[in-house]
């Protein structure tokens, strides 16, 4: 028997409310889960073994990628992001939080299975008369058929719209990963070093006595070089000369002197 976390979003806490009380009725996050919620998920379910630690579910799962992409977020990590920041993604999510790794590897895994959920997923809102599932076109103007006077589509235009469908969903997914891996190589997140809060602040630490460092340094050159020029001054005035320019201006000192330049 396969072990998953609880996925209720009737659940009540203590000091918050209801997670179903978080979106209006006709948001497009419940429409995504309650079409999920009729579809066959067993070869997504038998997957798991039932041993070792609690997975995310994967009607979750599956809701997420499926909103993210439908709203223009292809990135895994922004996913993850989005389960803490929007409640659209933690109303999903069930307020729990995969990250991203977790989220890539769900759709590397289940590729193929996600593609043709994903395509049923549009097909029942295509069905039901939407025109967008959020960012995808269902009106199937891509397709140029000829009017028919029948109510019943023909056989060769159902093919052509789920043909559609299908190439939605693939570009889709195709973006997804490409996404994934252009962040891979420019990792956004926090350094591992310093993720918890403690490390943060003996980083921060060390780096505003690094700047202080540089901020001394800065006054003491431009001390060295006040001196400098009114020892020159001084010389000249002794030696009967008229010196040149404006009398010397003693130096501004500390982090924000000189424009800031620290």
């Amino acid at each position: 028997m396969s072990y998953f976390n609880p996925c209720n979003r009737h659940q009540l806490y203590l000091l918050l409310p209801s997670i179903d009380e978080w979106l209006p009725e006709n948001h497009l996050a419940r429409f995504i889960i309650e079409v999920i919620d009729q579809l066959d998920l067993t070869r997504l379910t038998s997957h798991y073994s039932g041993k070792g630690s609690q997975a995310c579910h994967p009607a979750m799962m599956l809701a997420l990628l499926v909103y993210g992409y439908a709203t223009g977020t292809f990135s895994s990590r922004k996913i993850e992001r989005a389960t803490h920041d929007l409640v659209t993604f933690r109303f999903i999510a069930v307020n729990q939080h995969p990250d991203h790794d977790t989220i890539a590897n769900f759709r590397k895994t289940f590729l193929q299975e996600l593609q043709e959920l994903f395509v049923q997923v549009l097909a029942i809102a295509q069905e039901m008369k939407l025109f967008k599932l959020g960012n995808i076109s269902l009106d199937g103007t891509k397709i140029k058929a000829n009017a028919s006077k029948h109510k019943a589509l023909s056989h060769g235009h159902i093919e052509k719209l789920e043909a559609q469908l299908r190439e939605e969903v693939q570009f889709l997914l195709n973006k997804a990963e490409q996404t994934d891996e252009q962040e891979s190589e420019h990792d956004f997140d926090l350094p591992a070093e310093i993720e918890r809060r403690e490390q943060r602040l003996e980083a921060l630490a060390a780096a505003k006595a690094k700047i202080a460092e540089r901020v001394q340094a800065r006054d003491q050159q431009a001390q060295k070089d006040y001196e400098e020029k009114i020892s020159r001054r001084e010389a000249q005035q002794k030696a009967g000369q008229k010196p040149r320019g404006r009398e010397p201006k003693a130096p501004e000192t500390g982090p924000c002197a000189q424009g800031n330049r620290a």
